[in-house]
């Protein structure tokens, strides 16, 4: 399928497939969403509500072109000195011309950035990497519907592609796996707010959360396993 580089709001750059018309990130702003949605909704209410932690596990659904991972790295270092083990999951991963040509580095105020992204994308998939002194990187290619991992994540970023062009995605078996991925009181966090996906989590067991949502986008969702 054919995927070319575009401005979002905020200027930053996404990748967009043009068949489904559908992109990485929303167009409202790549930057922003991923702040709001995952660190403000997630990372910071995590770390607020779990202070005994003495490390925090982290699985993003959809690594795609690394900016969560980065944002929480660089986020992280102003916020918490607890270490981080994120782990993503990408069946396709992003190839090097494309990540050349996004722009993140423009509106993420962190000197370090572009060293640590180009760390994060030059590391062996399938290998738990130390992209900085408190945060391994584990890249892991294979799709979702294979993930088995049994209470072993404190927080999940659930960044798949849109229930319009992957429906399969956001039914209740992807979040049966997502539940018992978690460990007690482990926290997804999503930009989706469908009813039939707040449905589908409830179904496996998750205490579901309406909150505002990021830019262009009325709300999202946090599960809590509980």
């Amino acid at each position: 399928m054919e995927r070319k580089i575009v401005k979002t709001g905020d200027g930053s750059t996404t990748i967009q497939i043009t068949e489904w018309n559908e992109q990485y990130h929303s167009m409202h702003g790549a930057v922003q969403e991923a702040q709001h949605v995952f660190l403000k909704m997630g990372l910071d209410y995590i770390l607020t509500q779990n202070s005994h932690l003495t490390e925090l596990n982290i699985l993003e659904i959809g690594f795609g072109t690394g900016l969560n991972a980065l944002l929480t790295l660089t986020h992280a270092q102003e916020k918490t000195a607890l270490p981080i083990k994120y782990e993503g999951v990408e069946a396709y991963p992003v190839l090097k011309d494309e990540l050349d040509q996004l722009n993140y580095f423009e509106l993420i105020d962190s000197n370090t950035a572009p060293e640590l992204f180009e760390k994060m994308h030059n590391t062996a998939w399938e290998q738990a990497v130390a992209i900085s002194p408190t945060f391994s990187l584990k890249k892991r290619k294979q799709t979702f519907e294979t993930i088995v991992d049994k209470n072993a994540h404190h927080l999940i970023y659930f960044d798949a592609f849109g229930a319009r062009v992957q429906p399969e995605l956001w039914e209740q078996p992807i979040f049966q796996k997502m539940y018992e991925a978690l460990s007690k009181n482990g926290v997804l966090v999503t930009y989706a707010a469908k009813g039939s996906v707040r449905r589908a989590m409830q179904a496996v067991g998750f205490k579901v959360e309406r909150l505002p949502g990021p830019p262009g986008k009325r709300e999202m969702l946090r599960a809590v396993k509980i």
